[in-house]
């Protein structure tokens, strides 16, 4: 697997200039920015993989800045880093959606492991998309592919479940009338197979789906999008998908931390 680009920012230069020369002894591409501007500059001309940000710098903090950055890299993984009791900071980048906070003096051991896990999380957001329209499918692949994320099709309930069972899939967009297995069979078929992922009906006949949609919602679909599709509602419904899935990562892993 091909090293993650990353960049390190944060205005104590000789913290940046030690982690970056860390980083690559581990074989990383890595490069530095010593405040928010500069690593937005950098971020605008190199899709960085992963970022290690402070999380209180000046003029523009951590949390400004990574607003900032998910605008140009939505998929960007970025971790906080900060020396200080700053919880209300802390609590605004974490709502914000970022994937980790680590405190400084900084545990390398813990550093390198953090990059490996989030990498694997990252190459691990599949999204599958079920579908009997082909050019609904091309469209939404095409969409959901420029966000960064792992997308791949089936155009009846039969292949999806089967692809359900081969790979997990994070997010699967189900329209309700397929061929032969309808959509509220294939997400109860999926579901046997694949428990955690969380899926998305999709439907352009209101009333004629209306009563399968409501049992696919009662067995814990997530909702249903009309079509003609809203993009940026299934994008927005996508991303709070994937956010309640790193927080909930985020709370098992403060509950191993502390032993709870």
């Amino acid at each position: 697997m091909e090293k993650a680009r990353i960049l390190v920012v944060d205005d104590n230069m000789s913290l940046c200039k030690t982690l970056s020369f860390i980083l690559r002894r581990n074989g990383y591409a890595a490069s530095i920015a010593n405040n928010g501007s500069e690593a937005i500059t950098k971020i605008k001309k190199r899709p960085f993989d992963i970022i290690f940000m402070d999380i209180k710098m000046p003029f523009m903090n951590g949390v400004e800045t990574y607003k900032k950055i998910k605008k140009i890299r939505p998929k960007a993984i970025v971790i906080m880093m900060t020396a200080y009791a700053v919880e209300d900071l802390v609590q605004d980048a974490l709502k914000e959606g970022v994937y980790d906070i680590i405190y400084k003096p900084l545990d390398m051991e813990k550093v390198v492991s953090l990059i490996e896990k989030s990498s694997k999380d990252k190459n691990s957001e599949r999204i599958l998309v079920v579908d009997d329209d082909h050019s609904t499918c091309f469209i939404i692949k095409k969409i959901l592919k420029r966000r960064g994320w792992t997308v791949e099709l089936s155009y009846t309930g039969e292949d999806a479940v089967a692809k359900a069972h081969k790979k997990k899939y994070n997010i699967i967009l189900i329209d309700m009338k397929l061929p032969l297995l309808n959509g509220l069979e294939t997400y109860l078929s999926i579901k046997k197979a694949n428990p955690e992922a969380v899926a998305i009906m999709m439907t352009a006949y209101h009333q004629e789906m209306d009563e399968l949609v409501a049992k696919a919602i009662e067995k814990s679909a997530y909702t249903c999008l009309y079509k003609p599709l809203d993009i940026e509602e299934m994008l927005r419904l996508i991303e709070e998908i994937l956010k309640r899935r790193q927080k909930y990562n985020h709370s098992e892993n403060d509950e191993r931390r502390f032993g709870n």
